[in-house]
């Protein structure tokens, strides 16, 4: 099997992280290797592709197509792919109907699809291991964000919100992401006049974990995912989740999830925060926190290893055997 990404470790983005993570989940049961671009030098044994990202692995799925057919290929489909830059382009659209199945990462993006491709989407939730919960302080909250600065995550919302928020202290944002040219001026920026801002550029996964797994909520603001890896974190952490009303984070949390905002809507997303803050020295069952909290422990079972492994498996033997 070959697992095609736009990515390699170096990028430490959403597409090499899933594309590691299938590797080991498989490799139990296959041989498993990870490649930039298809043909190259070992390509004469790979027998089942799964290609990640419609738009920058066009190349790769047409020249299987054209040398193994369609049968054996899966296309994974992005944030992009389904309702950003790359949406309904010549390529992702031939990309799409050279699949013999389309991996998706949460059940709100088959919806996204042609009607007549939705038969061949599968949904594959992203997983990683159970973390214990910590004990949080109540004298302040803390709410991390985690991603790189780019127009689709949507970094001034939280900026707005820190501003709106500058005079509470006893609120702390802590923001993780690399950034370049005027994300990071703004960045720097933000920090400069509120206190309760930091900025702590980009961080190694462990450290980003760790932060998620600190944090009273993680604060996801993008107005376009596909499967955040970062809200899977944080369910699987006791973290629970104020992130943007978009189909890639409904898909993950739930239609009645209760921590959602408009997307770009700082007020709204202030007005959670200052709710979670204010509640804080309130019993633990009356509070939004603890309601959110229940609401992602419900939703983490989707988020399993084994869970994600079996679905895995599932696929790997639908492309094995088209019957």
């Amino acid at each position: 099997m070959v697992i095609v990404s736009p990515s390699l470790a170096a990028a430490n983005n959403g597409n090499w992280q899933t594309a590691h993570r299938w590797a080991q989940l498989l490799r139990a049961s296959h041989a498993v290797r990870i490649t930039t671009g298809w043909p190259d030098a070992r390509a004469d044994d790979d027998q089942v592709m799964l290609a990640l990202h419609a738009a920058r692995s066009a190349a790769s799925i047409a020249a299987w197509a054209a040398a193994r057919g369609s049968h054996s290929l899966g296309v994974v489909l992005t944030g992009t792919d389904l309702y950003g830059e790359f949406a309904g382009r010549p390529e992702v659209l031939r990309s799409l109907a050279l699949a013999a199945r389309l991996v998706v990462l949460q059940d709100q993006a088959p919806a996204a699809l042609p009607a007549e491709l939705r038969p061949k989407a599968r949904v594959v939730y992203q997983s990683t291991p159970q973390r214990q919960p910590l004990a949080k302080t109540r004298r302040r909250l803390r709410a991390a964000t985690v991603g790189h600065l780019r127009d689709v995550k949507s970094p001034r919302t939280l900026f707005e919100v820190a501003r709106r928020l500058a005079a509470r202290p006893d609120i702390a944002l802590r923001h993780a992401g690399d950034a370049d040219g005027h994300w990071a001026d703004e960045a720097r920026a933000t920090q400069a006049q509120c206190p309760g801002y930091r900025w702590l550029g980009p961080l190694p996964h462990a450290q980003a974990r760790a932060l998620i797994q600190r944090a009273h909520v993680l604060v996801h603001t993008s107005l376009a995912e596909g499967g955040a890896h970062v809200v899977m974190e944080a369910v699987r952490s006791g973290t629970p989740v104020l992130a943007s009303r978009i189909p890639g984070n409904v898909g993950m949390l739930g239609g009645d999830y209760a921590g959602y905002f408009p997307p770009g809507d700082a007020d709204a997303l202030a007005a959670l925060l200052l709710q979670c803050r204010a509640e804080q020295a309130d019993a633990p069952d009356g509070t939004l926190l603890a309601r959110l909290r229940a609401q992602c422990d419900a939703r983490a079972p989707l988020f399993d290893p084994e869970a994600e492994r079996r679905a895995l498996m599932q696929l790997v033997q639908e492309l094995q055997d088209p019957r």
